[in-house]
């Protein structure tokens, strides 16, 4: 009896492999693959991957088109993981740190500090691009693009300034960002964790008062309307890339494989240069709006860098390899120097 229960849930979890899998691949030879989002329809970034889906639609006579779930409806970007694991959409765009099951060096660019302007940000992807792209596809995931996020700025119906301010604060911490956690444990701040889908809920009940975002995102995600301070201090760079699932990208067509990356890699640099003007007027927009920036001593940004170096060397606080964090390290030494 055992044994056959275990043959018929084995039996069953093949069955449903194969039927999402097929769901890809219609009957009249035309491909839809599902893939989800946080980023909420009408953002740059949705009008952006909009115009990639029709391009790919109208090069490929219509075989091949993208079905997004875009706003957080399949949940959080763990939640979106788990339903890519299982088959339920065939691809997902999300951040690095929700990638780390998948290839845990994505993470080191999210380390707080790490860059220091956005010249540096495209340097060094540029020269670690193929690096992550071979890694995804071992992995069993086709790389698309990168999707911008932007800096992260503090947000906050308090002050702050320090990190004494932080401590006393109700500071939301996201579930799936484990180094995050970390650097504020080592900080002494006690993050309440909560799901995006959820934060702002958070913010008007009160159960947090301070959250973290590139200022689009806080307007797109409406949380600006409840937060009164924004510290002036970019703390780290948000990315995220566009994957699907090998086994089903690998259905298409090789013509139409390669019309479909081609069409992302034309709209990279026009996507990535859209939300960086969105984000630099989102600021505009926030302290237009009566929300104060503050700015922050070279002291308290100097304790913060420390706090976040003894942080990421704990063990588990940080999913990526060191080597990976030295590799990176030495691209952006080499940068640095070469830069007039």
């Amino acid at each position: 009896m055992k044994r056959t229960a275990v043959l018929y849930t084995a039996g069953f979890a093949v069955a449903a492999a194969l039927f999402f899998i097929a769901a890809a691949h219609g009957a009249s030879g035309k491909h839809v693959l599902k893939i989800a989002t946080l980023a909420p329809e009408g953002s740059a970034w949705m009008n952006l991957f909009d115009e990639i889906n029709t391009d790919i639609m109208q090069q490929t006579d219509n075989r091949v088109r993208f079905r997004v779930y875009a706003g957080g409806v399949l949940g959080d970007e763990e939640d979106v993981m788990r339903k890519m694991f299982v088959g339920q959409v065939h691809g997902a765009v999300v951040t690095a740190s929700s990638l780390t099951r998948i290839l845990p060096d994505m993470d080191v660019l999210q380390v707080p500090f790490l860059f220091q302007n956005y010249e540096e940000v495209d340097y060094l992807l540029s020269k670690m691009d193929a690096y992550f792209r071979d890694s995804m596809d071992k992995n069993g995931y086709v790389m698309l693009g990168w999707s911008e996020g932007g800096f992260i700025r503090l947000m906050s119906t308090v002050p702050v300034v320090t990190i004494e301010d932080l401590r006393k604060a109700k500071v939301w911490v996201w579930a799936q960002a484990p180094m995050t956690r970390a650097i504020f444990k080592e900080m002494g701040v006690s993050g309440i964790p909560l799901s995006m889908p959820d934060v702002l809920v958070g913010l008007q009940t009160g159960l947090v008062d301070v959250v973290y975002a590139p200022p689009a995102g806080a307007i797109s995600l409406q949380w600006f309307t409840k937060t009164k301070y924004i510290t002036n201090v970019p703390l780290m760079y948000i990315t995220g890339i566009i994957i699907v699932k090998k086994n089903v990208f690998d259905q298409l067509p090789t013509d139409d494989q390669a019309i479909v990356r081609a069409s992302f890699n034309r709209q990279q640099e026009r996507m990535k240069k859209t939300v960086r003007a969105e984000n630099r007027s989102a600021l505009q927009v926030m302290t237009g709006s009566g929300i104060q920036l503050l700015e922050v001593s070279k002291e308290e940004i100097e304790k913060f860098k420390k706090i976040t170096d003894r942080a990421i060397q704990q063990p588990g606080s940080a999913s990526f390899p060191q080597e990976t964090l030295i590799q990176v390290t030495a691209h952006l030494e080499v940068f640095r120097k070469e830069k007039p």
